[in-house]
């Protein structure tokens, strides 16, 4: 096979990374194989119903150089049958996908795992690094945890290249959760309590996560089968500052009011959200300098990527 027609696999293609990272690969040359859960009638993909323990990767793996595996097992509205969930999905689906990819001779494996396995906020601490004892928040967090120290093992019994990226909140265009929050809140000209928070957060565009794994695929190291990276922005702001620039980006003028951190904290404990209390007021600094060692740039400012996400959308 020629080195320009090198076959990847990805799964969760039809997802919100999936959909930008399919066309940079299919743009540096790479022969796409886009995992989904349902046919879509298209050439290069191949069905996989279910990811767990049990699934059968034999025919998608087929040949194939290097797997992209994006899919996971992210929000569940019913917490009593989540656990077992994120277990079959996240961890033991993701094990048997490296495992079965290790066995069919494939060069590269990247996971996309999530910073929610250091926690939700270093608050007062040093911004996290790929050395950090880990420290995961909710069931999300530990499942991509657990899956990480299992590839950290396969890595050591294995001539597979094990790449574990963790970004955090990733925008872009089709992104949901508390983007897609912020942006419709924006676009309505609703006022937000954030004006008092001096937080600062690490935030990655959907084009910059996308063109880190393109480098990773072709700059993996030698010397090791198993490496960690952090991937985000160049700008690491607070959450009033990316709310004026989401604003600026929509044409908008932001509306923001001051409640106190404190305060806007234990609304939050009432409501049962200490998710949004973690993620719009405590930081989330992450130092991105080995990443950036590999010779890899963010390829979009934080400008830059929320106006590519909002023109997507008005599109």
């Amino acid at each position: 096979m020629s080195e320009s027609r090198r076959v990847v696999l990805v799964t969760g293609a039809s997802g919100f990374v999936g959909r930008h990272v399919v066309p940079d690969l299919v743009r540096e040359g790479w022969s796409v194989r886009r995992a989904v859960r349902s046919p879509e009638g298209r050439d290069d993909e191949v069905v996989i119903e279910t990811i767990g323990a049990d699934t059968d990767w034999t025919p998608a793996l087929e040949g194939v150089d290097a797997v992209v595996h994006l899919a996971a097992r992210v929000h569940h509205k019913h917490e009593e049958h989540a656990v077992q969930l994120y277990r079959n999905v996240n961890i033991a689906g993701t094990l048997h996908l490296a495992r079965s990819a290790a066995n069919a001779g494939v060069r590269q494996f990247i996971f996309v795992s999530t910073v929610l396995v250091h926690g939700r906020s270093n608050e007062g601490r040093p911004p996290f690094s790929e050395d950090d004892i880990l420290t995961p928040r909710g069931l999300y967090g530990m499942s991509k945890a657990a899956a990480e120290a299992g590839l950290r093992t396969l890595a050591r019994n294995s001539d597979m290249k094990i790449s574990v990226v963790r970004p955090p909140l990733v925008y872009g265009a089709g992104a949901k959760g508390n983007f897609a929050l912020l942006t419709r809140a924006v676009n309505l000209g609703l006022p937000l309590p954030f004006a008092a928070i001096r937080n600062h957060r690490a935030f990655v565009a959907v084009q910059n996560l996308s063109s880190f794994i393109l480098h990773r695929l072709g700059h993996s190291d030698p010397a090791s089968n198993f490496e960690i990276f952090l991937v985000a922005d160049r700008e690491q702001v607070s959450t009033p500052e990316f709310i004026e620039r989401l604003a600026k980006a929509s044409g908008k003028s932001p509306r923001m009011f001051g409640i106190s951190p404190k305060l806007l904290g234990s609304l939050f404990g009432l409501l049962g959200r200490q998710d949004a209390h973690d993620s719009l007021i405590g930081s989330l600094e992450l130092n991105v300098s080995k990443a950036i060692a590999t010779g890899w740039q963010p390829k979009v400012s934080l400008d830059e990527g929320l106006r590519l996400a909002l023109a997507a959308q008005e599109a």
